[in-house]
């Protein structure tokens, strides 16, 4: 166990028998973490500087248990727990597994959403998100304290991928929301929504010739064995918002609430700048090892026109048709 101030870290532990722990003295606050990553994940590094900006912030005594490397699931469980204010008090999200509990919160994660890397940080670092966030409090009890994220988002696939003849009937996994299959089969692939964890042997397979993701997650996993080939279609620039759940938030002093907010912008704000950074580093080591090799795609342009119907009528079934406007005009 490591001592820092009042904040006792545990990389792997088991889950506390409660978030609220009463002492003689003073009440210690008990909070739980997760990630499906190790330590040197820019997610798991995002949550550790939360739990150090918390510590440097608030006078009270904090403790915070953190399981890693998927050790309670993954992130459709870590959801789960969340709503129901169980296992799991602060976590990073990608938005397209909170949809089960909040339908429009995918639009963050919308492929082809944001021109390039300054127009992602200007929405994040702006309230423009709040009506999803109050959609995700509302229908999920979940808060949003926070936006780490900053992959740049990439086709893998095992045979290469150069133009519309190749990418026209691509298998390829997409993740669950349904926008995201809409997207895809905007730009005529074949997406199916399987699981994350089954996308390597599907792949090794021929159930999948491939999938879409940033490099981190390429290389931490390794599926650079089974899909070499990396096409720089970059249609997503990753939003992760850094979540607790409303009923471990609500539960909190008034002063932590304050600390567990501006902390939570604070390591979001740290977390996007070193996932961007990370993002071609991560590239280049793969391309430097042998393990990957990249190529452009033809007409990309093309690819930006074929998405913006879909685009459009998703955010006006959502009732979102502003929200989407407001992004981009950002």
């Amino acid at each position: 166990m490591f001592n820092f101030k009042s904040i006792k870290f545990l990389a792997i532990g088991a889950v506390s028998a409660a978030a609220f722990v009463a002492t003689s003295a003073a009440a210690e606050t008990a909070l739980r973490g997760a990630s499906m990553f190790d330590e040197e994940h820019a997610y798991t590094k995002t949550l550790r500087e939360f739990e150090r900006l918390v510590a440097d912030k608030y006078d009270g005594d904090v403790t915070f248990d953190m399981s890693l490397n998927g050790e309670l699931g993954d992130e459709s469980d870590f959801v789960t727990f969340l709503q129901q204010g169980v296992a799991i008090d602060y976590a990073v999200m990608a938005p397209s597994n909170m949809a089960t509990f909040a339908p429009s919160i995918p639009l963050m994660d919308m492929p082809f959403l944001f021109r390039d890397l300054d127009h992602w940080n200007t929405v994040l670092s702006s309230d423009v998100m709040a009506p999803l966030e109050a959609e995700l409090l509302e229908k999920a009890n979940i808060r949003v304290i926070g936006y780490a994220g900053g992959g740049v988002r990439n086709l893998a696939s095992a045979d290469p991928i150069t133009s519309m003849d190749e990418l026209t009937g691509h298998k390829m996994r997409v993740m669950g929301a349904p926008i995201q299959a809409q997207i895809f089969a905007a730009i005529k692939a074949t997406p199916s929504a399987i699981a994350y964890n089954e996308v390597y042997n599907a792949i090794q397979t021929g159930v999948i010739g491939g999938f879409e993701n940033e490099a981190a997650s390429i290389q931490n996993l390794k599926f650079y064995e089974v899909a070499p080939n990396i096409t720089l279609t970059k249609h997503a620039i990753t939003v992760r918002p850094l979540v607790m759940s409303e009923s471990t938030f609500s539960a909190l002093p008034d002063d932590l609430k304050a600390v567990v907010l501006e902390a939570g912008a604070e390591a979001g704000a740290y977390g996007r700048d070193l996932e961007s950074t990370q993002d071609g580093e991560k590239m280049q080591q793969m391309l430097d090892a042998g393990q990957i090799v990249v190529q452009e795609f033809e007409g990309r342009d093309a690819l930006l026109e074929m998405v913006v119907p879909v685009q459009d009528a998703y955010a006006e079934e959502l009732g979102a048709t502003e929200l989407l406007q407001a992004i981009r005009n950002k």
